[in-house]
């Protein structure tokens, strides 16, 4: 098969594997394309560190089915996407096979920074709402606001200024999360 100019060779998820484990860079497969991830800000991780630690303290106390994993830790979505997302959680722990989660994630997360921006609001919407994502939150420090999306026969979608309490929708509202007081 002859490349054309200008073509980028495509990559399926086991040969993106395959290329990229002895990586020490943040990648993702995205659409057979190998993309690189920038380096967190400090607002960024303090953020996903605060958020794993109330998605996961409320799945210990409540003694729950679901893992909540935190970046680096790749989801196998299809065999074109391979993605690493700001926060996961997985409750058919059969999709977890130690190294990465092979199918979709109950409820994903993304921090925006201006390097993901127009990937995790367009193509990453898109690839979670088709690939089963149930909820899919999109977390922008610079707007101080959540975008949250709901995926099932309809799509229902919500925007919470950081001082406003989001419920977690995979857990019916159960956990409410503010994201100024995460940030105290």
């Amino acid at each position: 098969m002859a490349i054309k100019e200008n073509e980028k060779p495509r990559l399926n998820a086991a040969q993106f594997t395959a290329v990229t484990k002895f990586s020490n860079e943040r990648l993702e497969l995205l659409d057979g394309e190998i993309v690189a991830l920038g380096a967190p800000s400090e607002l960024h991780q303090t953020i996903a560190g605060r958020l794993f630690s109330s998605l996961d303290g409320h799945t210990i106390k409540n003694n729950g089915k679901c893992k909540v994993l935190i970046s680096p830790f790749e989801v196998v979505l299809d065999d074109d996407n391979v993605v690493q997302p700001d926060l996961l959680v997985v409750c058919d722990r059969s999709k977890l096979d130690g190294k990465r989660a092979n199918g979709a994630p109950d409820l994903v997360i993304e921090i925006l920074s201006e390097s993901s921006r127009k990937r995790d609001l367009v193509d990453k919407y898109v690839l979670y709402a088709n690939s089963g994502v149930r909820e899919y939150w999109i977390i922008d420090p610079s707007e101080e606001r959540t975008i949250v999306y709901l995926f099932g026969e309809t799509i229902r979608i919500g925007f919470y200024p950081f001082d406003k309490p989001i419920p977690v929708g995979i857990w019916d509202g159960a956990l409410e999360i503010t994201i100024a007081e995460l940030l105290g």
